[in-house]
C-alpha cells in the first residue's frame, strides 16, 4: 500500500503492471461523475482558462500533429479523440486538413466541442461499441486512462478503432515521480496528485510503456511536459493555492512559448525526453504504433 486518501488505499499492483487505487469505482459510479457534472462542479473555470491559454494549447497540439505526420503518410489523416474535451485538440487538426471525430461523455464539454463545428459521440469508448465508430489513423487519448477502471480493456478497444499500422498517443500524470518522492522525503508534502475516485490509476514513465507494450503497441516516442515539481521545490507552493499555481503556469507557458515562437521546439523536444529517460516530467507521453501485420495476424486467428 502506497497511500490511503478519502478511504481508498493506492497499490503498486504487481499483476496489472502499474499503481491503482482500491476499490475500484465501478463505470456505473463514474458514468455519473463525468455525464453529468465534471465539468460544473470539478472543473467550473475549465473553458474559461483554456481559452486563456489557447495560443499555449494550440502550439502543443501542433506539436502532436507535426509527430503523426512524420509517422503517416499524406493520405491517412483521420483521427479520434478519446475525451475530447471541448474540443480545440480536434479544431487544430481540422485546420491542418484531418477528418476528426471526439469522443465525449460530458454534456457540457460535447456541447462546446460541436458549437466549433466538430463531430462527436456522447460515448464512452469500450470493446463493445467499438466498431461503431469507424475505422482511424490516430487514436488519442490526453488524460484518460488515470480515469478507467480498466485500462488495458481500453487500450484494446483503441487498438480496434486502428488501422493496422495506425499511431495511439496517450498521456497521463507521471505519479509516484522521484521529483515527488524528494517533496515528500524532504519537505514533508503530502501525496497531493492522490485524488479518488477521479483519478484510479497512477502511471509512470516505465509502468506506461510496457502496458502500451503489453496491448501489442511498438513504441515510437516517449516523452514528458514540463516538470512543474520544480516550482515546489524552488519554494513556490502551489498546492492548494489556485492564484499561485496561474502564476507558475504562467511561467511554464512563457519558456515554452519562447521555444516555439523561434522555431526551437526540437530543442525543447529533446530535452523532454530526456526528462523522460530519467522518469522526470509533470506528464508521461507515449507515442506507438499498431503493427502493420495486425489485420493479417487476426485473419488467421479467426
Amino acid at each position: 500500500i502506497l497511500d490511503s486518501v478519502a478511504g481508498f488505499e493506492v497499490i503498486e499492483c504487481q499483476s496489472c503492471g502499474f499503481n491503482h487505487v482500491i476499490p475500484i469505482p465501478t463505470l456505473e459510479e463514474l458514468g455519473r461523475v463525468y455525464r453529468e457534472d465534471y465539468y460544473a462542479t470539478e472543473k467550473p473555470l475549465y473553458l474559461e482558462r483554456y481559452r486563456e491559454d489557447l495560443s499555449w494549447w494550440e502550439s502543443q497540439y501542433a506539436i502532436r500533429y507535426q509527430a503523426f505526420e512524420t509517422y503517416l503518410p499524406t493520405t491517412r489523416r483521420r483521427i479520434v479523440d478519446i475525451g475530447s474535451g471541448p474540443g480545440f485538440f480536434l479544431r487544430v487538426g481540422r485546420q491542418r486538413g484531418w477528418r476528426t471525430l471526439g469522443l465525449e461523455p460530458s454534456r457540457q464539454a460535447a456541447q462546446h466541442a460541436r458549437e466549433l463545428g466538430l463531430e462527436i459521440v456522447e460515448e464512452f469508448l469500450t470493446t463493445e461499441n467499438a466498431a461503431s465508430f469507424g475505422a482511424f489513423d490516430v487514436v488519442h487519448m490526453y488524460n484518460v486512462l488515470e480515469h478507467v477502471p480498466t485500462p488495458r480493456a481500453l487500450l484494446g478497444a483503441a487498438s480496434g478503432l486502428l488501422e493496422p499500422g495506425g499511431v495511439l498517443c496517450v498521456t497521463v500524470p507521471n505519479d509516484y515521480n522521484p521529483l515527488q518522492q524528494i517533496l515528500r522525503d524532504r519537505m514533508d508534502f503530502e501525496p497531493w496528485w492522490v485524488v479518488p475516485p477521479h483519478h484510479i490509476n497512477y502511471f509512470s514513465h516505465a509502468s506506461l510503456q510496457g502496458l502500451v507494450r503489453s496491448c501489442g503497441f511498438e513504441v515510437l516516442e516517449a516523452t514528458t511536459t514540463f516538470p512543474m515539481e520544480l516550482f515546489l521545490l524552488m519554494g513556490d507552493n502551489y498546492v492548494g493555492n489556485d492564484q499561485l499555481g496561474r502564476q507558475v503556469h504562467g511561467k511554464r507557458k512563457q519558456l515554452e512559448l519562447a521555444f516555439y515562437g523561434t522555431g526551437a521546439y526540437p530543442l525543447l523536444n529533446r530535452i523532454y525526453s530526456g526528462l523522460a529517460d530519467q522518469g522526470i516530467g509533470r506528464e508521461c507521453v507515449v507515442i506507438c504504433r499498431k503493427p502493420a501485420e495486425s489485420a493479417a495476424t487476426e485473419e488467421v486467428k479467426a
